[in-house]
């Protein structure tokens, strides 16, 4: 597996930092996003050093797979009236590293809010917790499958 000791997404996706994992197989981890938009706001990152979309080769099944996963456990954890997948490539991503969001929204906020610089007022959980809420479903959503 290709990583850049240098590059911040492969330091967080091989566990090289701090992070609170919530679910990971061999191509992927992923983790909850430490500035979250919503409680349950997870970030899907390749092990491997991938900057671009168009470059994701052999972790592409595994973020797709992953991606409807978390999709389905964050829905039945928070009740979020949608989750937004986003991905920001070129000068635009913040990591240098591919990363998929996939936030928890409610009605009433819209996708700008999320891009928004503005603090956005509401308490959130310790991510510990967060975290803990995550894994227990994800186990008994692959138990079941």
């Amino acid at each position: 597996m290709n990583q850049n000791k240098e590059c911040l997404g492969c330091r967080l996706a091989n566990k090289e930092l701090p992070v609170h994992v919530v679910y990971e197989d061999e191509h992927v981890t992923c983790l909850l996003d430490i500035e979250p938009f919503n409680e349950g706001h997870v970030l899907i990152l390749p092990k491997a050093h991938v900057e671009e979309h168009h470059e994701l080769g052999a972790s592409a099944h595994a973020v797709l797979e992953a991606s409807m996963l978390l999709s389905q456990v964050i829905t039945e954890t928070f009740r979020p009236d949608g989750v937004t997948m986003c991905q920001n490539g070129g000068v635009f991503s913040d990591l240098g590293h591919y990363h998929l969001h996939l936030v928890p929204r409610y009605e009433g906020q819209t996708f700008a809010d999320f891009y928004s610089d503005a603090e956005i007022e509401r308490e959130l959980p310790a991510l510990d917790v967060t975290a803990q809420k995550l894994k227990r479903k994800i186990e008994k959503a692959l138990a079941t499958k």
